[in-house]
């Protein structure tokens, strides 16, 4: 089986936020991803982590804009002092709470010139901070309409034009579905360029167990291929509790 991690941004949600890593190591995760890590001083979420012995797999950039924005804005025109900027803010979060990867959202457009713009930020990111590894994933067009990279092909064309070792596909089962329609068989396409992966049942994005996807045989996949990275259990529960969503888990 894949080590698995938990999103405690949509996981144990039915709990304060700085209780949920406590939570989450009782359930038995050995790591954590936050989508946005930011409404806290890192520190406070840094002692969460190591009070219960957790890696912190992945976050999101950039930072919510509380001003009502879209999220993401790395191919949007005029937008890039302000991914400078803000990339300068999550690289400073980085340097408290240590993640392993870090995601960064595309944003909303269309175009040739909105690839060109992404591949620039991405590889002037990548040349920033090129000890820290970044992911770009492909979000479905159901449920964010409009948003850049929708599409996993695309995602392999970017990543070529970026072309730095420090920029990787990040994968997740739900919206590799809706894409695309067999989230198996993205990942069997897919799969070297992974760095990160996330696993969620189409088409409601609840625990693995639901949906047409054989998560079972997805894991066997994951494990065949020889990928050591993390896998974050990225879902909503259906369930009041999130442990009584974990039975994927203990197959």
């Amino acid at each position: 089986m894949p080590k698995f991690a938990a999103n405690i941004s949509l996981l144990f949600a039915e709990l304060p936020y700085l209780e949920r890593f406590q939570a989450a190591a009782e359930a038995g995760f050995k790591a954590v991803e936050i989508l946005f890590p930011y409404e806290l001083a890192a520190k406070e979420t840094r002692r969460a982590l190591l009070a219960n012995g957790l890696e912190l797999v992945l976050i999101n950039a950039p930072p919510p804009n509380y001003t009502g924005g879209e999220p993401g804005y790395a191919v949007v025109p005029g937008g890039e002092s302000r991914f400078q900027s803000d990339i300068r803010r999550v690289l400073r979060y980085a340097e408290v709470l240590r993640p392993g990867l870090i995601h960064i959202m595309s944003g909303y457009a269309t175009g040739s010139e909105a690839q060109d713009r992404f591949v620039h930020n991405l590889q002037w990111a990548a040349d920033f901070a090129p000890q820290q590894q970044f992911t770009i994933e492909p979000l479905n067009p159901l449920s964010q309409p409009g948003y850049f990279l929708n599409d996993y092909d695309l995602a392999a064309r970017v990543l070529d034009r970026v072309n730095r070792p420090n920029v990787g596909l990040q994968y997740d089962s739900f919206h590799a579905h809706l894409i695309h329609g067999d989230a198996q068989a993205v990942w069997d396409r897919f799969h070297p360029r992974i760095v990160h992966a996330q696993i969620g049942a189409a088409p409601d994005r609840t625990e693995p167990g639901n949906g047409p996807t054989d998560f079972q045989t997805l894991f066997s996949a994951i494990d065949a291929t020889g990928y050591a990275g993390w896998v974050s259990a990225e879902y909503t529960p259906s369930t009041p509790r999130t442990p009584d969503s974990l039975d994927w888990m203990r197959v």
